[in-house]
């Protein structure tokens, strides 16, 4: 092609793109903005639904009948032990990094390990040496010990709403490694389990305080883990 021909192809208009279909046009006049998500506000509400429902089933299923005959300090020490164990995980599967749109991941899996290890431990040696009791407090041992699998059962429920309010918020917003930010959740939301009875259960026995208070922490991270990620990778629509 010769350098007169290129000369006139170039100095030719550009071709007009063909019109918008009426369909295409009906499309683009539905977009609307989007709202940004808003991590920390989540987080607030994540928490405030969460107390009212722990509250709400403290209601129904009545404070443990001990709590007059023990320590302030230690039913006060305790609990806020399990509030902190609530905040940091979910805090670390919801709100990423400042400059960052995802969670932090690698934060999330290390809370939701140090959780799950930190409160079956505390609670073990807590409830083997220093666990206070008064006249109607109850001790299960090992004959007795299947029996407490109730409180495990009432506290995966108790972490059941957060999980499911968490997973909600987080749906779209974990591309990858969801598993391990939706196990922080679980932990996060098992130790509101662990608070529920920790005012609720009046056994005193160290194994039932270890394994069922402290293991509520750890199953829940684990259904978390295996469960929450079905929602949290569907995208937005």
């Amino acid at each position: 092609m010769s350098r007169d021909v290129l000369d006139e192809l170039a100095a030719m208009p550009p071709p007009q793109p063909p019109p918008l279909s009426s369909l295409l046009e009906g499309e683009l006049a539905k977009l609307a903005p989007v709202a940004t998500r808003r991590p920390l506000r989540q987080l607030a509400i994540l928490a405030g639904i969460s107390a009212v429902y722990g509250a709400g089933l403290l209601a129904v299923i009545t404070m443990r009948r001990d709590a007059r005959e023990l320590p302030m300090w230690w039913l006060a020490g305790m609990a806020l032990l399990w509030v902190a164990g609530f905040i940091v995980p979910c805090y670390f599967a919801l709100v990423p990094r400042p400059g960052s749109v995802t969670p932090r991941w690698r934060w999330a899996a290390a809370s939701a390990v140090i959780t799950s290890i930190l409160f079956i431990s505390l609670n073990l040696v807590v409830g083997m040496t220093v666990h206070p009791h008064g006249e109607d407090s109850l001790y299960y041992g090992w004959e007795r010990f299947g029996r407490g699998h109730t409180c495990l059962e009432l506290g995966l429920l108790t972490a059941l709403v957060p999980v499911i309010v968490g997973a909600i918020f987080l749906r779209g917003a974990v591309p990858v490694r969801s598993r391990l930010v939706a196990a922080a959740l679980g932990a996060g939301s098992g130790c509101l389990g662990g608070l529920v009875l920790h005012v609720h259960c009046r056994i005193a026995d160290g194994l039932h305080i270890g394994l069922m208070h402290g293991g509520v922490v750890v199953v829940a991270a684990l259904l978390s883990a295996a469960l929450v990620p079905r929602a949290t990778d569907q995208p937005l629509r």
